[in-house]
């Protein structure tokens, strides 16, 4: 019974995220680039179910200690993972648009919420689901897809990132990479990057935000 409820939560975790392209972010092309980063999202799951109907072998018993325990802390990256998405919706007044589209140019930088203390929320929330994934099911592709996942969000939030330092907001920017985590916050970050969200902000009219 505790696996199974295990297991639900961390299939809810992907339900969330896999909700947010047909009902929050502003709908664009499905390109090649899209398709790779978002392998580990289909994965994952299916691994999941498998595992979890006996139907795949993990390479450890989950039910075994210590890794009882470990699969037990799962739920609590796929409860972040949950309420980090929740948090990151809210702090957007307009939708974002898909990660990869090439004519998503940024008006401003978003700043408020989690975007206080780390720069792509979005992708810190989605690597929360692999890592708690890898963690209730401990099967080789869950793993690969934890591997996968960091290394190719780490890319667009890389490539990203370069869009807005050669944009217009490029000075702004720089220094709120100094503040703000990739992925994870930074210590003392905060207060800085409010300063520079409201410096910033009386000079934009539009609202054009991106993850």
């Amino acid at each position: 019974m505790m696996a199974a409820a295990i297991t639900l939560m961390q299939l809810v975790a992907f339900a969330a995220i896999g909700l947010l392209p047909l009902l929050f972010f502003r709908r664009g092309s499905f390109n090649l680039f899209w398709w790779a980063t978002a392998i580990p999202f289909f994965v994952d799951p299916i691994v999941l179910l498998a595992v979890g109907l006996g139907r795949a072998q993990p390479l450890v018993d989950p039910d075994s200690p210590p890794w009882h325990w470990i699969s037990m802390l799962s739920v609590a990256p796929a409860l972040v993972c949950i309420l980090l998405l929740l948090r990151t919706v809210s702090s957007h007044r307009s939708a974002p648009a898909l990660w990869h589209q090439e004519d998503d140019d940024p008006v401003r930088i978003v700043c408020s919420g989690p975007y206080r203390s780390i720069r792509h929320p979005f992708y810190s929330a989605f690597i929360l689901a692999f890592l708690g994934a890898a963690m209730a099911a401990p099967h080789a592709l869950t793993l690969a897809c934890l591997v996968y996942g960091v290394l190719t969000l780490n890319l667009t939030a890389a490539r990203e990132e370069r869009r807005l330092l050669a944009s217009r907001h490029g000075t702004t920017y720089r220094g709120y990479m100094t503040t703000a985590g990739r992925f994870f916050p930074r210590l003392g970050g905060a207060a800085r990057c409010c300063l520079l969200y409201t410096s910033d902000a009386a000079d934009d009219s539009k609202r054009v935000e991106r993850s």
